[in-house]
Formats: C-alpha cells, sequence, structure tokens
C-alpha cells in the first residue's frame, strides 16, 4: 500500500469513528426520558412505606370548599394498611387498603372527602400522607370540572366529609356524589 491509498485510509477510517462517536454520543450525553419516572396523568405519584399512591388528586371548586381526594392506592404488603390524608384547615380522609390489594378512589367507593381543600382549581396544595409511622407532605393538584370526566367527582352540598372510604377496590359505593349545576358550566 503506497502513501496516498494509506492517508485516504487513514481519512475515511476517521470519518467512520466521527460517524459512529455522533450517532452512540447522543445517548451517552444526554439522559434518556424513558429512564426517568414522572406522572404521565393530571395527578400525581407517591410512594410511602408499603403503599403506592397513583394519579392522586382533588376535585374542588374552589379553596374554602371540600373537595374529593380521588386516585389509586396500591398495598404491596402482605398486611392491611391505612392510609391518612390530612389537608388545609385540619381536613383530613382515611383510607383502608387490604393486603396485596388496591383500593381506587373513584365513583365505585365511598368519596374520600377533605371538608376544606386550600386551594384554588388549577393550583397545587401541601397534604401529609401518613401510614403507620411513615409521614410525608407532598402537592396534590387541584383539579375542578373544566375537564368534563371530573364533574361527576365534584362534592355537591349534600356531601360531608369522609372519615373513612371503603377497603377494597370491589366495595360499592352507598352514595356517589353528582356534580351540581353551578359547577357543570366550567
Amino acid at each position: 500500500m503506497n502513501r496516498v491509498q494509506r492517508g485516504k485510509l487513514a481519512m475515511a477510517a476517521a470519518a467512520i469513528g466521527i460517524g459512529l462517536l455522533s450517532v452512540t454520543g447522543c445517548g451517552y450525553i444526554n439522559p434518556q426520558q424513558t429512564n426517568q419516572q414522572y406522572s404521565p396523568s393530571d395527578g400525581v405519584r407517591e410512594d410511602l412505606g408499603s403503599l403506592q399512591l397513583r394519579n392522586m388528586l382533588i376535585i374542588s371548586t374552589d379553596a374554602n370548599k371540600p373537595g374529593r381526594v380521588i386516585g389509586a392506592v396500591f398495598n404491596t404488603s402482605s398486611s392491611d394498611a391505612t392510609l391518612t390524608i390530612s389537608g388545609a384547615g385540619g381536613s383530613q380522609a382515611t383510607i383502608p387498603v387490604k393486603a396485596k390489594s388496591q383500593t381506587y378512589l373513584n365513583d365505585t367507593t365511598d368519596a374520600a372527602i377533605l371538608s376544606t381543600t386550600g386551594g384554588a382549581p388549577g393550583s397545587v396544595v401541601s397534604v401529609t400522607i401518613k401510614t403507620g409511622s411513615d409521614s410525608r407532605t407532598v402537592q396534590f393538584p387541584v383539579l375542578d370540572a373544566s375537564l368534563k370526566e371530573y364533574a361527576k367527582y365534584l362534592p355537591t352540598a349534600s356531601a360531608s366529609p369522609s372519615a373513612s372510604v371503603s377497603g377494597s377496590a370491589t366495595s360499592s359505593s352507598s352514595a356517589t356524589p353528582t356534580p351540581s349545576a353551578s359547577s357543570t358550566g366550567h
């Protein structure tokens, strides 16, 4: 191989090397979004001890009005657990979750109502979540009936703050709150 051929070979190898670095280097330098956990919904996710909270949010019309907590709570332990959510003004909801089970806070369970939301729709509010000796303050978003799928969760004037929620995902609801006439026009 003569000097010109070796030069061309060296330039071709360098070009291939630079091409490979630029193609594979993107994943090395930039973080991959698929490796980061996040809440791909309106609510938030949080883990507390053996409980996993998913898509948690509060539905209300005003900061000083009652708010309904919706979402899902999964219990990964072999013991029954209780989740307590404490909000503004001493409002509180208690949610029992059976061992190795889940409780969906939706229209098939008794409502988990906080007597005072503490934040206007569109804001986030600080709530304290507690199970056993584990406790943490987290931010829950507050939404209203602007999205029609949440209208059925708005607490009505007849809804009262709840002391507890049914303990399983298959339990039936004794009363499902319905939106008031003034809240459906959002």
